[in-house]
């Protein structure tokens, strides 16, 4: 039965429920939804999806902006199809989500607070972008002069016709999971980062997610929030973005769920790199969708070490042939939690090239990591050169690690390879160190940065790569292994 027979004109989450005249908690006004007396939809759908998107809804204000309102209608009639996530389901079988499902979330309302009393600026000279609890924060930003047609601000905001129609034809058409719905459901804002054809950007760009509403630890609430970013580059453009995401005190409990949209033009790169340094006690969700088309380069060099449940979606379609895609990623566990990567590249036409690298750290009895990687090589990617290799190291005795690798050939004219390898450090190695006079602590200090480093060396700004080698260190103090 078609959904449009059964829903108002303007789909809302709200109007499946059963209550038909709802007043937020969150603001003063009151809501009124018209509905039929029993829907078939809403009999199916999953209820405590549909409390958490009632109450997204209730914590943003009505926008009539037609590429966020479509956004919004769009993942509303998504989540009332799709429930919570189990050890049942293939994707979620070894992450345990039940610490989300337990807490009491609370979407984050607009934040109240003074430029001075936040040092974003502290550790970085290069142009910065805040983002604090999902909102774009101007006054926490700072932009030096972008070159001519360059857009980097809130969707809301752009008073350009052009970008605004080039906005309104994108429309990637993918469907993620529950997360990825709920995000475009309580997203207040999207960052748009637009570099027209044919521009450099040649300044690295720094989107700062800082999580400032939090918990204490022991607490059932979880402030929710959902920061979402679209980046376009046309044709023969070029930009390098880090994403940075960076909470408060370590023993803090919030949730960050986000999503990156990035569409890269014919001929054009984007370098894109991700560090996620969350409190341990925070979730961390997040979904990178990607669109490359013929002769694009797209780079994602990653370091993700925070976080109680941490997850992070890559999706990548290649489009057009000629294609370049670099994937470098290094997870690290130093308490009990659970990091967990599944990346996803679809290979379509001739002479593809894909290269993906995951590294991984386990040094605490109660950590997990997961590798979910597939590569799909389609009838069409003729003459494709797509390897993957995911490493990991286990520290301690009931250090945990799952990897799944997963490459599909259909097409017969290929070149592609995957291994995969876990194990503790090597004792020839340490021998080798202790027969030069090197203490045990330093020389598995010294072999475990080695491991991060072939990741960590990927990253193009040396400042950024400075950083990750500061923070990585910090971590591999002897007292924490």
């Amino acid at each position: 039965m078609a959904l449009s027979a059964l829903a108002p004109t303007s789909v809302s989450v709200s109007s499946y429920l059963s209550t038909p005249t709802r007043i937020s908690q969150k603001t003063p006004k009151v809501r009124v939804f018209t509905k039929p007396k029993l829907n078939p939809i809403a009999a199916l759908s999953d209820p405590y999806v549909l409390q958490i998107a009632e109450t997204l809804e209730d914590s943003l204000l009505s926008t009539s902006f037609p590429p966020l309102q479509k956004l919004r209608e769009t993942s509303s009639e998504t989540l009332l199809s799709t429930p919570w996530p189990s050890r049942k389901d293939e994707p979620f079988r070894f992450t345990d989500t039940s610490f989300l499902k337990n807490s009491r979330i609370e979407p984050v309302l607009p934040p109240k607070i003074q430029s001075s009393s936040l040092d974003v600026f502290s550790d970085t000279l290069l142009p910065t972008i805040s983002i604090l609890d999902g909102y774009i924060m101007n006054e926490l930003s700072q932009l030096k002069e972008l070159p001519s047609g360059v857009y980097v601000g809130s969707l809301l905001s752009v008073n350009s016709e052009a970008i605004l129609k080039r906005v309104s034809e994108y429309e990637s058409g993918f469907k993620g999971d529950l997360f990825w719905s709920l995000n475009g459901v309580g997203t207040p804002d999207v960052l748009l980062m637009y570099v027209p054809e044919g521009c450099k950007v040649e300044n690295t760009l720094v989107l700062r997610y800082i999580s400032g509403e939090s918990s204490d630890k022991g607490s059932k609430a979880l402030p929710f929030s959902n920061p979402r970013v679209l980046v376009l580059v046309e044709k023969g453009g070029e930009i390098s973005i880090v994403e940075e995401y960076v909470g408060g005190d370590k023993d803090k409990c919030y949730w960050s769920n986000s999503v990156m949209e990035v569409v890269v033009g014919e001929g054009a790169k984007v370098s894109h790199s991700y560090l996620q340094n969350q409190s341990l006690n925070a979730a961390h969700i997040k979904w990178t969708w990607v669109q490359q088309e013929s002769t694009s380069t797209y780079e994602h060099i990653e370091v993700s070490t925070g976080g109680k449940l941490s997850r992070h979606n890559i999706h990548i379609q290649q489009v057009g042939p000629d294609t370049v895609t670099e994937l470098s990623t290094f997870h690290m566990c130093i308490s009990d939690q659970t990091q967990d990567l599944h990346s996803r590249l679809v290979l379509d036409h001739p002479r593809g090239v894909s290269q993906q690298i995951h590294k991984c750290i386990v040094a605490h009895s109660s950590g997990q990591a997961v590798f979910d990687g597939n590569v799909q090589v389609n009838r069409y990617a003729q003459q494709t050169d797509a390897g993957q290799l995911t490493r990991s190291l286990l520290l301690e005795p009931r250090a945990t690690v799952n990897v799944k690798p997963n490459l599909q050939i259909i097409a017969d004219d290929v070149k592609c390879s995957h291994g995969a390898a876990i194990s503790d450090l090597e004792e020839d190695q340490l021998f080798y160190f202790r027969a030069r006079g090197v203490d045990i602590e330093t020389a598995r200090k010294a072999l475990i940065f080695s491991f991060a480093a072939e990741v960590v060396d990927r990253f193009p700004n040396a400042s950024i790569r400075k950083k990750v080698e500061t923070h990585i260190r910090e971590l591999l103090d002897p007292s924490r292994l």
